[in-house]
């Protein structure tokens, strides 16, 4: 599937399928959710991504995971919004304002007002130019501190990693084994 020369889909294997970026944020969203069992994401996800819940359920799981990729076999979904060093650099949730502002200011497209496949959106969300604040935002979230020579520069990333730090969600125990890690 080439977005330049094909026609965006919404269908997967014959099953109609919900395409809306909003869908596919509120996936992420639920993939990031700590608080429901395996179960009931795979249940949330089909009622997003499904009027009726279809009957061949691997399929339209597949096609979710499909949906969400942008049709890309080697997808990278379990990287979620990780960086390389992989740190989480944004957050649907978290960031919304700044990512609103962003496609606002570089596109003109105000995402409250509009329709669009979440393919087109994840395209323009992964060409949002270095100019605008939510860029720079995941830059400063994403840089590694250590290679950074100059000690005023690394002051300053370090400054703005605190400022732009998303919240940290993992659990007392998840700290403590990240901690004793650390350690070793």
């Amino acid at each position: 599937m080439n977005i330049l020369v094909d026609k965006l889909p919404n269908e997967y294997e014959g099953l109609k399928i919900n395409t809306d970026f909003r869908t596919s944020i509120l996936f992420e969203l639920l993939m990031q959710e700590r608080n429901l069992t395996p179960q009931d994401k795979i249940s949330l996800s089909l009622r997003l991504y499904y009027n009726e819940i279809p009957l061949d359920i691997k399929t339209a799981l597949n096609g979710i995971l499909w949906l969400y990729s942008c049709g890309k076999e080697d997808n990278n979904i379990k990287k979620g919004n990780k960086g390389n060093n992989s740190k989480q650099i944004y957050s649907f949730e978290y960031d919304a304002n700044y990512i609103y502002s962003a496609f606002l200011e570089q596109y003109g497209i105000d995402l409250n007002e509009t329709n669009m496949h979440w393919w087109k959106f994840r395209a323009l969300f992964n060409g949002l130019n270095e100019n605008v604040l939510f860029s720079k935002i995941m830059s400063y979230r994403s840089v590694n501190l250590d290679s950074i020579k100059d000690e005023e520069q690394k002051k300053y990333y370090k400054k703005m990693k605190k400022v732009y730090a998303l919240p940290d969600n993992r659990s007392k125990e998840e700290k403590e084994e990240d901690f004793a890690n650390a350690l070793v």
